[in-house]
Formats: structure tokens, C-alpha cells, sequence
């Protein structure tokens, strides 16, 4: 091993060059160039490709390889050292009448090639460090382009797991606004659904499981899904959380994972029908005076205890819209002093957005959840860490 060169910049990183040449003249010739570059360099020299396996081992950051070598023949030398050192930049040494095989090297991996007795020491430090920028800027479009790839797999994925709510009556409404806490995420651990059946019920869940991880979005859409299962075989409304926190138990990750749930069971026509709160916050009625859905302490959530989930009675009349959401909304800094928003500061978001635009006014109900996430990341002064899911629902005359 031979250190070469005297760096203009005492302090620059030293750089280690291969050189796998089996002519000694020419490796002499090339130890002075690199002197003459002023380039700092480690510079270890080897006569066949056998004798490199180990230094390639140690990934060096430039090869200058000699395609004339006595253990390979064409390119099978160049696919080896690619193979055995990937992060290596690799310069391909040519002699003059040769220079054709430089170009095809260049497109079956090589970084760039030269012309032995065409280079001067200045010339060749260039080149080196070329080599190594464009073998970083390379390696990290590729990495680019995989992690392009993978998202868009995941985005499709994610797209695919999300529900698409079945309704029928043409006067029935809802809209949405979804934000996973998870960066370039499109589905979190909270999860939602809503399904009218053809005997006019209504259905309409929303949850949350503890944490925001990939682990807690797949048990979100498994709980989901489950709970979809169930209304359409038309399991009852009473049993229908029993058997979510069976699911939850047998498919979490960890005994300590819990979810929350809100669940709404209405006649559409008269608006009367049940609520279901496992350690979930309350609905929100939404009308000229918003107000909590009800005023009653939630059950424990799902996956703490072998309890019941009493029902709690709705009458919201033939023309109602309401609003279930996930605590992501309101654990925010929002409330006065910049305390934590919780439920009843939220009402009083909404009642300044109902005074503000009219809960009778054309897409006033359709716009909402997304005001209300843009309000609370404003009062919260960045966007909340947890996952927020909104949803509204409401019957027109």
C-alpha cells in the first residue's frame, strides 16, 4: 500500500484507491500521477483479480481497473469487481487502440475510462473524484427510485384497505378527512365504516387503536373489516362488541394494545336509534347549537376488560347530521390558555364554523371535517402527531 499525494487541504479525507494492473511500469507510472494530483490517497496495488478479492471486500472507493488482465477475459473482470465492491467507483484503464472498449465498459457499469499515456496527474485526480460523485449521485437516483416504488405500492396498498362506504338513500350525506400521523402514510391506526342495510338501519363506526404504527393500522383495518362482517350478517348491535374485542385480543401484537370505539345505530327515517362508546369520545350533533351527543361516561375500551357496552339512546328526528371523530382532533394545545382542546372545546369550533358559514348553507356539512383539522393544526401550532379521523353524516329532507 502506497500513500500518495499531498492535499492542498491537510484536513480532506483520504481516499482509498485500488489498482488492479498486472503491468508493473504501468503501475509505477500511475503511482506518480497520483503524486502529482496532490489528490490525498490510500493507494493499494494488485496484479490479477484474485489478488484484489480481499481489497475489494473493504469496498475501497475507487477501482482503477486494467481490462487486460490475466485472470479475466472481456468484462468478466469489471462484473466481478461490481459484484464484490457495489460502492465502489470503477475507472476502466484502456490502451489507445482499445479506447472502443472503454465506452462499453462505461455502459456495462463502469464509471468512466481512460486512455493509458493520454493522462496527466491533474487530469487523473479529476477523474477520481468524478468518478466517486457520480457513483454517489447514481446511488442515491436509484435509492430515489426504490423508495418511489415502495410508496407507490404502499399508497396502492393503503388506497385498497380504506372503506368505501355502501349507502342507498339519496338523501343520506358524508364526508371525510383522514390524516395518518405517519410520514408519506395514507392509512393510520384509526379506522372508520359506514353501511345503510336494506332494512333502513344505519350503521356507522369509528375507532382508534393505541398507537399509530404500521402494527396498529393492520389491526385498525382487521377491526374494520371484522365490524363490516358483522353488521352485514346482521349481527346485532349488542353483540357486535364482543366480538371486535375478541378479534382485537387474538390478532394485536402486544396484550397491552387497546382501541376505542364509537359505533351509531340509526333508524335512518326517524332518526332514533343507539350509541356504543368504548373509550371513545362522544359524537357531535350538528345543528344550529352543536352539542355532544351524549353526556354519559364511555365503557373502558376494547381489549381491557370482559364487559358490556350498555346502549345509549338517540332521537335526532327525521332531518340530523352528526360528527364522529378520533381524539387525534382534540388532544391538541387548542382550548383557552393553550390547554388540551378536548370535547368541549370542539363544540365550540363548530359552533363558530356553523355561525361563520350557516349549517343550512350548500356544503357547509361536506366541507367541515377538513375545516376542523385545518383549525385545530393551526390552534396547535404544527400539524397534531397522532392519527385524526372525521366523519360526518346527516339526512336532508
Amino acid at each position: 500500500m502506497y500513500r500518495t499525494g499531498q492535499a492542498e487541504d491537510a484536513a480532506a479525507p483520504v481516499i482509498s484507491v485500488l489498482l488492479v494492473e498486472d503491468d508493473e511500469g504501468d503501475s509505477i507510472l500511475t503511482t506518480e500521477l497520483l503524486h502529482d494530483s496532490r489528490l490525498p490517497v490510500s493507494l493499494t496495488w494488485r496484479q490479477s483479480i484474485g489478488a484484489a478479492v480481499p481489497d475489494l471486500a473493504r469496498s475501497p472507493a475507487c477501482v482503477l481497473l486494467d481490462l487486460g488482465l490475466p485472470d479475466s477475459e472481456g468484462f468478466d473482470g469489471l462484473r466481478r469487481v461490481l459484484e464484490l465492491a457495489p460502492d465502489a467507483a470503477v475507472l476502466v484503464l484502456t490502451s489507445a487502440n482499445d479506447e472502443s472498449l472503454g465506452t462499453a465498459a462505461v455502459t456495462a457499469g463502469a464509471q468512466d475510462y481512460l486512455v493509458k499515456g493520454q493522462v496527466d496527474g491533474s487530469m487523473l485526480g479529476r477523474c477520481i473524484r468524478y468518478a466517486i460523485e457520480r457513483k454517489r449521485a447514481d446511488e442515491a437516483a436509484r435509492q430515489l427510485h426504490e423508495a418511489a416504488i415502495r410508496q407507490a405500492e404502499y399508497s396502492r396498498l393503503e388506497r385498497g384497505l380504506l372503506p368505501v362506504p355502501i349507502i342507498n338513500d339519496h338523501r343520506l350525506y358524508h364526508s371525510l378527512s383522514y390524516r395518518p400521523g405517519r410520514d408519506q402514510a395514507l392509512l393510520g391506526g384509526d379506522f372508520y365504516d359506514l353501511i345503510e342495510l336494506d332494512d333502513g338501519m344505519l350503521h356507522a363506526l369509528i375507532g382508534d387503536v393505541a398507537g399509530h404504527g404500521p402494527d396498529e393500522a393492520a389491526l385498525g383495518v382487521c377491526l374494520r373489516v371484522a365490524w363490516r362482517t358483522l353488521v352485514l350478517s346482521g349481527r346485532r348491535p349488542d353483540q357486535t362488541l364482543a366480538c371486535l374485542q375478541e378479534v382485537l385480543e387474538r390478532e394485536r401484537h402486544r396484550r397491552e394494545v387497546f382501541a376505542t370505539v364509537a359505533m351509531l345505530s340509526l333508524d335512518v327515517a326517524s332518526g332514533t336509534g343507539s350509541l356504543r362508546l368504548a373509550g371513545h369520545p362522544p359524537p357531535l350533533i350538528l345543528d344550529k347549537a352543536p352539542r355532544l351527543l351524549s353526556a354519559e361516561r364511555p365503557g373502558p375500551p376494547l381489549g381491557l376488560f370482559d364487559v358490556q357496552w350498555p346502549p345509549i339512546p338517540v332521537s335526532l328526528g327525521p332531518s340530523w347530521a352528526f360528527m364522529l371523530y378520533t381524539d387525534g382532533l382534540i388532544e391538541g394545545k387548542g382550548g383557552p390558555g393553550r390547554e388540551i382542546l378536548g370535547p368541549e372545546g370542539l363544540v365550540e369550533l363548530v359552533a363558530e364554523a356553523t355561525l361563520a358559514s350557516g349549517p343550512d348553507q350548500p356544503g357547509f356539512a361536506e366541507s367541515l371535517p377538513d375545516t376542523l383539522v385545518k383549525h385545530v393544526e393551526r390552534l396547535n401550532g404544527q400539524a397534531p402527531a397522532d392519527d385524526i379521523a372525521v366523519l360526518v353524516v346527516g339526512r336532508r329532507q
